[in-house]
């Protein structure tokens, strides 16, 4: 693994533009940066980063099994109790999921190490699927890299046939929604619904704020149209929230991401996983916060907020100082505490997160996103990367 500083294509906005990649650059920062990349042996992808990622999400699931019909487990995660048989239920139909990411420390050596899990709303999905995809062709076209590198990414090929399953057995109407003031949350819904179309799906856009209730008790959209199908980019737990959480188990609505999700987007499974498998390879230590057992802890750990967004709330401590953080609206919930990766990524004043994408719980892609702080915030940038020939 090498960060390897390149020159940035001299129209590179004009050229994301025409991918319709409008949010390369957010309220005046650079978001999407190719003055650097990061390259890969193919050994390191599959070995440290594809198998891995399989093999926590096996993991992942074997804690659902355990967790769904454990009320304290429920209640530790600071789930509404209102909302555990629909949780329940969801698991039991086998609802299908559709995506998920990831984050893993990781320095080229290995084994990477799970930060967290984005399983119920992750973005960077459109620059990772499709505009790292086009940089590298354009690269390779261009001399910058060889014509044999490669890069791990099937990521718009899996999420199409995603899609194509989702609708079996019969086609259906497929609402997309996000909330209105994110142009990144847009971006996002928006590239799902076109590899929805592309599966056959009759996909609709909606706000989240458009979103109504009809008189049967169904879910509408703001031409009053029932949703039969809901890509929700809004994550359950403000769901669970809403005044009309108690209509979501009556809805007659299918949920993408499904209910069960809410189980694994919330950081308190990070504690849950280490007390399943302590000293697990890919895993950190990490327990609730009030545990007698975070004194074991290292001097140098990370407060976590059962729910939070990017790196929100997050404290860097070392021996009892603060010394990053990041605020934000999270933590009424509680907290975890986990050991500091001591693999993280840093070169150059950069911190680099990987971010390992699974569609239908299967690995097939990958993000690295900068910081210049070892906690990923919403200032990070977004670097592509590619597989050495």
């Amino acid at each position: 693994m090498r960060r390897v500083p390149l020159a940035p294509r001299p129209d590179w906005q004009t050229e994301v533009e025409r991918l319709g990649f409008a949010f390369h650059t957010i309220d005046g920062q650079t978001y999407w940066d190719e003055s650097v990349a990061y390259a890969f042996t193919l050994e390191q992808i599959e070995r440290d980063i594809e198998a891995p990622t399989d093999a926590i999400e096996q993991l992942c699931f074997a804690f659902i099994e355990k967790a769904i019909d454990d009320d304290e487990i429920l209640s530790r995660l600071s789930i509404p109790g209102g909302q555990w048989d629909f949780i329940r239920e969801s698991w039991r139909r086998g609802d299908r999921n559709l995506y998920g990411r990831l984050d893993l420390a990781y320095d080229g050596k290995g084994p990477a190490k799970l930060l967290e899990y984005n399983a119920d709303t992750p973005t960077a999905l459109f620059e990772s699927a499709v505009v790292q995809w086009d940089w590298l062709e354009q690269a390779m076209a261009r001399g910058v890299l060889r014509p044999e590198c490669d890069q791990f990414n099937s990521l718009h090929e899996r999420l199409i046939a995603a899609f194509g399953q989702l609708r079996q057995p019969s086609p259906y109407r497929l609402h997309l929604a996000c909330v209105q003031s994110s142009a990144e949350d847009r971006g996002t819904v928006d590239y799902l619904m076109d590899c929805a179309v592309q599966a056959g799906l009759d996909a609709r856009f909606t706000y989240v704020e458009e979103i109504g209730l009809l008189s049967d008790g169904r879910f509408c959209d703001g031409a009053n149209q029932p949703i039969e199908t809901l890509f929700k980019l809004y994550p359950w737990e403000w769901l669970f929230r809403e005044g009309y959480a108690a209509n979501l188990a009556t809805s007659r609505c299918q949920f993408v991401e499904p209910p069960w999700k809410a189980l694994l987007s919330n950081k308190g499974l990070l504690a849950c996983l280490w007390e399943m498998e302590p000293g697990h390879p890919n895993l950190l230590p990490a327990f609730f916060e009030g545990d007698p057992r975070c004194a074991g802890l290292s001097a140098r750990h990370v407060r976590k907020p059962l729910y939070s967004r990017e790196g929100a709330n997050i404290a860097l401590i070392e021996r009892g100082t603060v010394i990053d953080s990041d605020d934000g609206p999270y933590g009424a919930e509680g907290f975890i505490l986990q050991d500091a990766a001591p693999n993280l990524f840093a070169q150059d004043g950069r911190y680099a997160v990987l971010g390992s994408w699974l569609v239908a719980s299967q690995a097939c892609g990958l993000c690295v996103r900068e910081d210049v702080s070892p906690i990923t915030k919403n200032s990070s940038r977004f670097v592509p990367h590619y597989i050495e020939g």
